[in-house]
């Protein structure tokens, strides 16, 4: 009943503004072999990292950023499709993929709210890549958008990177992350040989990370080893949030 009743007020109001792609943009998902991770039905193929706590978030057809009356949350529209929303308040649980990834190379689209918002995508679970409302910010930090965070090691943050340039783009716009990453690799004794590492990351088409080793998870990463498989992470639990398009395939 709570959702309802805000999705009444919205569209009810005359300046509410439903955010498209950049019509500019060629997605590169229409090429060959890429694996779309949503099916735009149900949340089949991911769960939640923490089964006691209620899911929320939504499957939805499209998304609403009202800048003026709410502009610190993303409106789900009632009905199912290809979209998620973490949530009517803007904050669930993260949602895990049930899938173990190597190399991998990923396109995940993204829009946020307007208030400071915080989310990330965790490569393997442990690595993550950074998404912030950094889009009026001229001093980068590990903690911006296109960031790869940095680690927590003796209650200080170790590491990171913060983005090549700020290509983030403001609240209620689709955003996009496309990223070529290697996974750790580890020889027959299981002795770690080589570290993760972010071959390149474009945000909104543009280089901001290239050539970044990770020496292990970073910052409220998965509670699981490294390894030469592991799950994706979208992080639900900060703030308003969604998530569309997410296609992957394997990196040869």
């Amino acid at each position: 009943m709570k959702l309802h009743y805000v999705l009444m007020v919205i569209f009810t109001v005359p300046v509410a503004v439903s955010a498209q792609q950049n019509q500019n943009e060629s997605p590169p998902y229409s090429e060959e072999g890429w694996i779309r991770l949503l099916n735009g039905r149900d949340l089949s193929g991911w769960h939640a990292q923490d089964s006691t706590a209620e899911n929320q978030w939504v499957i939805t057809s499209a998304v609403h950023f009202d800048s003026i009356n709410s502009p610190n949350l993303l409106i789900p529209e009632p009905t199912p499709g290809d979209h998620i929303v973490n949530g009517p308040d803007g904050k669930t649980v993260n949602l895990v993929s049930d899938d173990d990834f190597g190399d991998i190379e990923l396109y995940v689209e993204f829009m946020m709210s307007k208030e400071p918002n915080a989310s990330g995508i965790y490569l393997h679970g442990l690595y993550e890549l950074q998404i912030f409302g950094s889009w009026d910010t001229d001093e980068l930090k590990t903690s911006d958008c296109g960031a790869i965070y940095h680690r927590w090691i003796d209650e200080k943050p170790v590491g990171g990177s913060p983005p090549l340039t700020n290509a983030c783009r403001p609240a209620g716009q689709w955003q996009s992350f496309h990223v070529w990453f290697r996974a750790p690799k580890f020889n027959a004794s299981g002795d770690k040989i080589a570290n993760a590492k972010f071959e390149k990351v474009l945000l909104n088409g543009v280089v901001v990370q290239e050539n970044v080793e990770v020496e292990g998870g970073t910052r409220s990463h998965m509670s699981i080893p490294e390894a030469p498989l592991n799950p994706l992470l979208l992080q639900g639990n900060h703030k308003s949030i969604a998530f569309r398009n997410i296609y992957y395939r394997p990196l040869d």
